[in-house]
C-alpha cells in the first residue's frame, strides 16, 4: 500500500490534444465532403493500406471519424459520445495521412466531372396563354358562382350556408359567406376559393360539368318554389 501511484493526467492531456487537432482538422475534411455531396446527413469510407477509414458527417460537421484496422483495431477517433483509449488512438493515428492522401485523390478525381456538361439550355415554352385562358375560364365560374351564391342567401336569410349535389358521380359543393361564393368544389378540387386558381387539368377535367351543376341549382330552386306553392292561407 505504500508503493506509489503514477499519474495518468500526461497521457490523458496528449490525448485530448491529439484528439482536438484531429477534430479540427477532420472537422474541415467533413464538411467539404458534405459540400461535395450536397447534403447535411451523410458518410463515406476511404481505404488506406492497413484498414479503412470512416467519416461520417451531420448538419455539414463532423460526427464522428472511425479507423478499422487489423489485429481487431476498432476506434472512433473522434465521436460525440466517448473519446478514445491513448493506445488505440495512437495505432490509428499511424494511419492518419492515409486519410488525407485517400480523401485528397477523391476531391481530385471530381475535377473536370463537370467539364462537359453544358449549360447552353432551350427556351423553355411560355404558359401565359395557357393561364390566360384558365383564369378566364375561373373568372365565368366564379362569376356564376357568386350567382348562385346570392339567391341561395336571399333565399335562407342566414350570412353562410352551403349546396351540395351529385354531379357525373362527383360531390359538388358550393359554400357561400354573406352572399358570395366561399367556394366551390368538386371533388377535392377546388374551382373557386381563397388560395389560388386550380390547375389547368383540373379546370379541364371538372368546366364541362358546371352547367350540370347549374342545372342541379335550378332544380333545387324550383323544388323550393313547388313546396311554397302548396301552402294556403
Amino acid at each position: 500500500m505504500d508503493s506509489d501511484l503514477l499519474s495518468a493526467d500526461a497521457a490523458v492531456e496528449r490525448r485530448d490534444e491529439v484528439v482536438a487537432a484531429v477534430r479540427e482538422h477532420a472537422g474541415e475534411l467533413a464538411r467539404s465532403l458534405a459540400r461535395l455531396d450536397a447534403g447535411e446527413y451523410g458518410r463515406r469510407s476511404f481505404r488506406v493500406g492497413e484498414g479503412e477509414w470512416t467519416v461520417k458527417y451531420e448538419d455539414g460537421g463532423l460526427d464522428f471519424l472511425r479507423f478499422e484496422g487489423k489485429a481487431g483495431l476498432d476506434v472512433y477517433v473522434v465521436s460525440t459520445k466517448r473519446d478514445p483509449e491513448p493506445e488505440p488512438l495512437a495505432r490509428a493515428m499511424e494511419h492518419y495521412g492515409g486519410l488525407v492522401a485517400s480523401f485528397n485523390e477523391y476531391v481530385e478525381s471530381m475535377r473536370g466531372t463537370l467539364d462537359a456538361v453544358s449549360t447552353a439550355f432551350p427556351e423553355p415554352a411560355s404558359t401565359s396563354d395557357i393561364v390566360g385562358e384558365r383564369d378566364r375560364i375561373v373568372s365565368e365560374i366564379r362569376d356564376v358562382a357568386d350567382r348562385m351564391a346570392g339567391e341561395l342567401h336571399r333565399y335562407d336569410g342566414g350570412d353562410y350556408g352551403s349546396f351540395a349535389s351529385r354531379v357525373a358521380g362527383t360531390r359538388w359543393e358550393l359554400k357561400y359567406a354573406e352572399g358570395r361564393a366561399s367556394y366551390l368544389r368538386a371533388g377535392d378540387v377546388y374551382l373557386v376559393g381563397q388560395y389560388g386558381p386550380p390547375s389547368a387539368p383540373d379546370v379541364r377535367q371538372h368546366a364541362p360539368d358546371v352547367p350540370l351543376f347549374v342545372e342541379a341549382y335550378n332544380d333545387h330552386v324550383r323544388e323550393l318554389s313547388e313546396s311554397l306553392a302548396t301552402v294556403e292561407f
